[in-house]
């Protein structure tokens, strides 16, 4: 009977032991905590390449930033490097998550186009150099971004006569700048592209797909412009040009609560 007794007590700490302990205990407090750490990002951002750079880091890429969140809560990976705006939606949707304070990286977002489709290109650098004097880019990031954003969508005016179609290529798993919502594609980047499309009186079109086919799918000429939180990199322009800049965000790490 001892003996039963005994080996039901063993029983019972290792359950107890699988279901109190959790996961792993966070042991990054800073940038320079990644070291030798494993690192969750989304294949093909910046913050996949930032990531690369950390001293014996492994690298875990995923399809989408939220399956690298949730890599981290299931303590399969040490932290998520990701852009300021997602990190702050996934930390707000999922508990025990926090944001560390310092920026990791800062970077600009630009659009990008087909090399030699410089006549596009300008037009639309002319369009966001025009929205950003009256002001339109500001309001529709103060519908987005902020401590109370109403997440309304910019609205089209429908009295323009449009002239021809506008393909977007984007990765709808990037919230705020673009995330599905009932069936439809909303976001920074949509509201911008669609007052885009309102100054230059096209008809926009979105093509949902990985954040890392989107270059090859402007390249190819599937699609007339990326849009979808990307930043200038050298790699990037050897395939595709960019326009100005229209929005500036920050590579910030996603770790468990202490």
């Amino acid at each position: 009977m001892k003996k039963i007794l005994s080996v039901l007590s063993v029983g019972v700490i290792f359950a107890a032991c699988l279901t109190g302990c959790g996961t792993p205990k966070n042991t990054v407090h800073n940038a320079n905590d990644l070291e030798g750490k494993i690192i969750g990002t989304q294949l093909g951002t910046t913050g996949y390449i930032f990531a690369q750079d950390v001293k014996d880091a492994k690298v875990e890429g995923y399809n989408k930033g939220a399956d690298a969140v949730q890599a981290l809560k299931q303590g399969k990976i040490d932290a998520v490097i990701i852009d300021s705006e997602p990190a702050n939606e996934f930390v707000k949707k999922n508990k025990g998550l926090q944001i560390l304070p310092d920026a990791f990286a800062e970077e600009e977002y630009s659009i990008a186009y087909k090399k030699g489709n410089d006549e596009l290109g300008e037009k639309i650098d002319k369009a966001l150099t025009d929205l950003k004097a009256d002001g339109t880019i500001g309001r529709i990031m103060k519908h987005w971004i902020g401590s109370n954003p109403d997440q309304r969508s910019y609205k089209i005016d429908e009295k323009i006569e449009r002239t021809g179609v506008l393909t977007m290529a984007t990765n709808a798993e990037f919230p705020p700048y673009e995330s599905m919502d009932n069936g439809q594609i909303v976001g920074i980047d949509v509201d911008i592209m669609n007052a885009i499309c309102d100054e230059l009186g096209y008809a926009l079109k979105i093509d949902n797909m990985e954040f890392d086919s989107i270059i090859a799918a402007v390249n190819s000429g599937k699609a007339d412009v990326g849009v979808a939180g990307m930043s200038v990199t050298p790699e990037r322009e050897e395939n595709v040009s960019f326009t100005q800049g229209y929005a500036v965000s920050k590579q910030v790490i996603i770790v468990r609560a202490d």
